[in-house]
């Protein structure tokens, strides 16, 4: 019996639309490093959508080289970025920020979240500091949205830490690589227009949503970071047939695509949570999105482990396991009933 697999949202390959297109421009000739139409399509159609006109939009191959180049450059050599713990770049980026000469300023998160209140009071907290002149400046803040954990920034939740970081005169930075599955949530209110006023530097996620690879990096406002351009290809992070990238983007921006996507994903990961809750399994952490956290004894992890593949997360303090399924854009109505048969 061939094995379930709800490992991570990357696991298949691209929306047919991406391919599609793709193998319409396969034999078109175009210019590279993403100075291509097609990239410009694609940026033209992410500025409209964001309801920024004049973003500056890069496209990179992955999350943690975003999140690396982002944070290297925006940050001065003094500098470290404040995010929760449970953040990405804390936990999943194999120290890819401090390898980069930054600090990663760890703050307690609420179900993956960071509050404006602890962001104060970190910010403060420094600048009262008679030795802060020895001490790591924080100046930028890190969150993603969805979180680590799956869960969501409300509106008011974002707009009250962006006004914190630009009373303090930090940037405000989105970790976007599950962007789509929280833009197609029911309980989500914080749209790409949203994302554009709020903070300084945002990236919309291809990878985990429907692109083969691909992040855009947002800018709302051009000129953010001189030179950017060239800080990428410094860092290795340009590609060469960049236009690659831009098709997938315009695809993914035309006709609402990308704010579509995450839909069945979301609704899937609906149906695996309420089938733990019926059949008696606890769960770690509650979210709206498309992970789900179920615990598990050893002998429940052995039993499913012969059928479905899962990701570890974290032992919990009770000695059960706590994984994660995460289902996808292209998550199968078949697949879910199968792993709700087997639990």
């Amino acid at each position: 019996m061939d094995k379930l697999y709800f490992t991570s949202d990357y696991m298949e390959g691209a929306h047919p639309a991406i391919l599609e297109r793709l193998a319409e421009t396969n034999l078109v000739k175009s210019a590279g490093y993403g100075t291509d139409e097609f990239s410009e399509s694609a940026r033209q159609k992410i500025r409209a959508a964001c309801r920024a006109p004049e973003a500056e939009i890069h496209f990179l191959a992955g999350g943690t080289q975003s999140n690396a180049t982002v944070i290297g450059t925006m940050l001065r050599p003094w500098q470290g970025v404040i995010a929760a713990q449970t953040g990405h770049v804390a936990l999943h980026e194999a120290g890819a920020i401090e390898a980069g000469g930054h600090k990663v300023i760890l703050l307690p998160g609420r179900d993956g979240k960071l509050s404006a209140d602890d962001i104060r009071a970190c910010l403060e907290e420094y600048e009262a500091d008679e030795n802060r002149t020895h001490m790591v400046e924080p100046g930028m803040v890190y969150l993603s949205q969805p979180t680590e954990l799956g869960t969501l920034y409300s509106l008011a939740e974002l707009q009250a830490v962006s006004r914190v970081c630009r009373e303090h005169g930090v940037s405000l930075y989105a970790d976007g690589a599950r962007l789509a599955y929280a833009l197609a949530c029911p309980e989500n209110d914080v749209t790409l227009p949203d994302l554009a006023a709020l903070c300084d530097a945002f990236y919309i996620g291809g990878t985990k949503c429907g692109a083969l690879f691909g992040e855009a990096v947002v800018f709302p406002k051009a000129g953010t970071v001189p030179h950017f351009f060239t800080l990428v290809k410094q860092r290795g992070a340009l590609l060469a047939k960049g236009r690659i990238a831009g098709i997938q983007f315009e695809t993914l921006f035309t006709g609402g695509l990308y704010e579509q996507i995450g839909k069945s994903a979301v609704r899937q990961a609906s149906r695996i949570r309420e089938a733990l809750r019926a059949k008696g399994y606890d769960q770690a952490f509650t979210a709206p999105t498309n992970q789900v956290f179920p615990l598990f004894d050893d002998a429940q992890l052995k039993r499913l482990g012969e059928r479905v593949e899962m990701s570890f997360w974290e032992k919990h303090p009770d000695g059960r396991t706590v994984m994660r399924l995460a289902t996808s854009w292209a998550t199968r109505d078949e697949d879910v009933d199968a792993l709700i048969a087997c639990l």
